[in-house]
């Protein structure tokens, strides 16, 4: 095929989800996708949904319940719009939070930082994208080092594994 059919052709597709990742999307050698990771804004302007995901504030999660649920909520929104985690990997990863809870006190952090990076490792290696919230809130949590946090996280995610069934 000719090379100017070629463009044309792909001038003709409609732009793949999730940004592309086509040469065409690309701005002074870096991707509009890093962009948007780094907070950097939507390409365009475009009013529509926020940069990267609302941050759960960990004080009002252990205080207010109503809060608690209504997050849990949004994180189940938000996989259900985003992307395809499967329920067996979040059981997985709840039973490790649970785990971790259930830790010596001398190695609950720990077990919780090792939660953080296999969190961060699922969610790079299956696109998880809307569960970037939790991986900054497990952060905010480790950082407090307060069993009520880590209680308080569990029943979050105890909360997203029910409403996403």
């Amino acid at each position: 095929m000719a090379e100017g059919q070629q463009e044309a052709k792909r001038e003709n597709r409609p732009p793949r989800e999730g940004g592309g990742g086509g040469r065409d999307n690309r701005e002074g050698g870096r991707d509009n996708r890093d962009r948007h990771r780094e907070g950097g804004g939507r390409p365009g302007g475009g009013g529509g949904r926020p940069d990267g995901p609302p941050e759960i504030d960990i004080d009002k999660l252990m205080n207010d319940s109503l809060y608690l649920d209504n997050q849990a909520h949004a994180v189940v929104s938000r996989m259900r719009d985003m992307d395809s985690g499967t329920k067996s990997q979040l059981r997985r990863f709840y039973n490790a939070v649970r785990r971790a809870c259930r830790a010596p006190e001398s190695e609950r952090q720990h077990q919780f930082v090792m939660l953080r990076a296999r969190l961060a490792y699922t969610i790079a290696r299956h696109s998880l994208r809307s569960l970037d919230t939790l991986e900054k809130l497990l952060l905010q949590v480790t950082r407090k080092n307060d069993v009520r946090g880590y209680e308080r996280f569990r029943d979050l995610f105890e909360a997203i594994v029910a409403y996403n069934e």
